[in-house]
């Protein structure tokens, strides 16, 4: 029995398909439904549409592949849209499913699921309109929060200059009172945190199989942030290992991450390819 899930972020669209408790694979569209956001409190007609087709296109791949049931949940940008029916409106339209529309702590929450499966540790999830850390003991969460600050966000906010992007995320950051995780293992799961895992291996053709596992130091992020935000984005998009349509937020997007990791004590992260989209499998089929 397949089962698909599409994550519907303010950044981009995932698909994901699974059988027997494995992903199958994992498919992507950059649709930036966050774009705009921050000005307007709204999401713009032209980001619904391409984001309702994306999603019905990832629909018809999963029932292609003969899932037997198909989930979709979205996060931060449609959470926190003022016209956030006009979006549900359409992809119901278009697909006949309706959008689970996610809190903050639950997306956390579902993160952390698919991340440690239960094993003690964090995560840091730098998304494209929110960033949620949540740290877990014994099955028990000892601090979650999710703040509303991410590489989206925080380019419509400040762009690219370095100290307003700095000024702009230590504001939201301050948001998550104090919690030290200089002794536990955190991953990072995102667009960002696997973007620079591609970025540090050079790849050529974007794999899975390497970025998971691979471990970020806090000084090589903050390095990569500085060297990314001095190139132009057209520089950006032309680096070994680089998502395209991420050149422009990658730069602010690694700074977040760094000063994220800085503000909990967190000298290294390993990324993890399994997350939310597992995580919230997992919990809506009961899996383990």
């Amino acid at each position: 029995m397949k089962i698909s899930a599409i994550d519907v972020g303010s950044n981009s669209v995932r698909l994901a398909t699974f059988a027997d408790g494995k992903t199958l694979y994992k498919r992507l569209a950059t649709t930036r439904l966050g774009e705009g956001l921050v000005a307007t409190g709204k999401i713009t007609p032209a980001a619904i549409e391409r984001t309702a087709q994306a999603i019905a296109a990832f629909v018809n791949d999963a029932k292609a592949e003969n899932s037997t049931r198909i989930h979709i949940f979205a996060t931060a940008a449609v959470r926190s849209a003022a016209n956030r029916q006009d979006f549900l409106s359409r992809v119901k339209e278009l697909c006949g499913i309706d959008v689970d529309v996610v809190g903050g702590q639950e997306e956390a929450h579902l993160g952390i699921l698919g991340a440690l499966k239960g094993k003690d540790g964090g995560i840091i999830d730098v998304g494209g309109a929110s960033t949620e850390v949540t740290v877990q003991r014994g099955g028990q969460a000892l601090y979650s929060y999710s703040a509303d600050i991410g590489t989206v966000r925080l380019h419509d906010i400040a762009g690219r200059d370095i100290k307003k992007l700095q000024q702009a995320a230590m504001a939201k950051i301050a948001e998550y009172g104090e919690f030290d995780a200089s002794s536990l293992d955190m991953y990072a799961i995102g667009g960002t945190a696997t973007t620079l895992a591609s970025v540090k291996h050079k790849l050529k053709v974007y794999d899975p199989k390497i970025t998971d596992g691979t471990v970020l130091y806090a000084d090589e992020i903050y390095d990569m942030s500085q060297y990314i935000l001095k190139l132009s984005v057209e520089e950006v998009r032309k680096m070994s290992g680089m998502e395209p349509l991420r050149a422009d937020v990658i730069g602010g997007g690694c700074l977040l991450t760094y000063l994220v990791m800085k503000h909990f004590k967190v000298d290294k992260i390993t990324v993890s390819e399994s997350d939310n989209l597992e995580g919230y499998v997992m919990l809506k089929e009961g899996l383990k």
